[in-house]
């Protein structure tokens, strides 16, 4: 027994080495290919500025370059890869400021965002999150950096693109709306909230994506008794970084004050008998279709706790009118 458990051990010391290395080996091979296309991009540039072609994605240079690569390296280089380089360095002129942990693939998505704040946000969220590619687009698709900002005044919002998405209270892990596109229901399909419900959990991970960093799932439906009442939550979360229960209500409809009144008990009772030593508040979060603010004004007030009420749409904003509002914040200040 004691011989079986000295190799167990021997092994996972050895597999975690192992692990470790690969980790390290890719950060250095990835760490040297954007080092490589930035100093292509470099090169790029400066031959164009030194007048010897055109600086444009149209002229010869960019297909001659790619035919030249190709036949000496193979596949890998053409017109509109070598095209990106340029962009690259033009985006990123000093090369410490590139993260060896994003891949040229976030990078090409990066590069499409033409507004630097938002570019910075984006760049700075995925490294801390550890976002792929793909999780990165949809992000980006749908506007978080200017959901997250419309909250905020002109130091929050260039703290947010400096920074990224710092948690250090409620009011740090709720958005307005949220985006559920990924569930892929027809704005004209009738929705129950059950129905809602059962879609969210089915798409789970794209919903904590959504929900944003430290969100775990604890169960649906929870049911709490009151009296010889029987109540149930939807949804229920607990925030590792908070450590607090972050209790969803589900509304498909528009949010009636007496929500906010039943979304209120809900947090109490958690309070009360569910809240573990050391941990914080719980938070209440009432998902709806649509709200009238000047209701939820009156029915939030005088509650101490921490409620919230969001608005959730199952289409992506558009980011062109979320761009206006961020820019009514920077320019306000100025004013």
């Amino acid at each position: 027994m004691e011989l079986q458990k000295s190799y167990q051990s021997l092994l996972s010391e050895i597999a975690e080495t192992l692990t470790a290395a690969k980790e390290l080996a890719f950060v250095a091979v990835n760490a040297e290919i954007i080092l490589s296309y930035w100093s292509i991009g470099k090169y790029i540039t400066e031959y164009e500025l030194k007048g010897q072609e055109k600086a444009a994605y149209g002229s010869q240079l960019y297909k001659k370059l790619a035919d030249d690569l190709t036949l000496k390296f193979g596949k890998g280089f053409n017109r509109s890869g070598l095209y990106l380089m340029k962009q690259f360095y033009e985006a990123y002129p000093i090369v410490q400021t590139l993260s060896g942990r994003l891949t040229w693939s976030h990078y090409t998505i990066l590069l499409g965002v033409s507004d630097s704040l938002a570019r910075q946000f984006y760049e700075k969220q995925a490294e801390n999150e550890h976002w792929s590619s793909r999780e990165l687009k949809r992000q980006i698709q749908s506007g978080l950096f200017m959901r997250l900002g419309m909250s905020k005044d002109k130091e929050g919002v260039l703290k947010l693109a400096q920074e990224g998405q710092v948690i250090a209270g409620p009011i740090d892990i709720v958005k307005d709306p949220y985006v559920l596109e990924f569930l892929g229901i027809p704005e004209a399909e009738h929705l129950t909230e059950k129905g809602l419900e059962s879609k969210l959990i089915s798409h789970l991970q794209k919903f904590l994506l959504e929900l944003g960093k430290g969100f775990s799932f604890v169960s649906r439906q929870q049911r709490i008794t009151i009296g010889d009442r029987h109540f149930y939550v939807d949804l229920v979360f607990y925030h590792i970084i908070l450590r607090c229960y972050v209790l969803v209500d589900l509304k498909v409809g528009e949010v009636q004050h007496e929500d906010v009144g039943q979304m209120n008990m809900y947090v109490n009772y958690f309070r009360a008998e569910r809240k573990n030593e050391g941990d914080a508040d719980p938070i209440g979060i009432i998902l709806c279709a649509d709200k009238r603010e000047v209701v939820v004004e009156y029915a939030l007030g005088g509650i101490t706790n921490q409620l919230f009420v969001s608005k959730y749409q199952l289409y992506f904003p558009d980011k062109k009118q979320l761009q206006e509002k961020i820019n009514q914040i920077l320019e306000t200040d100025n004013e």
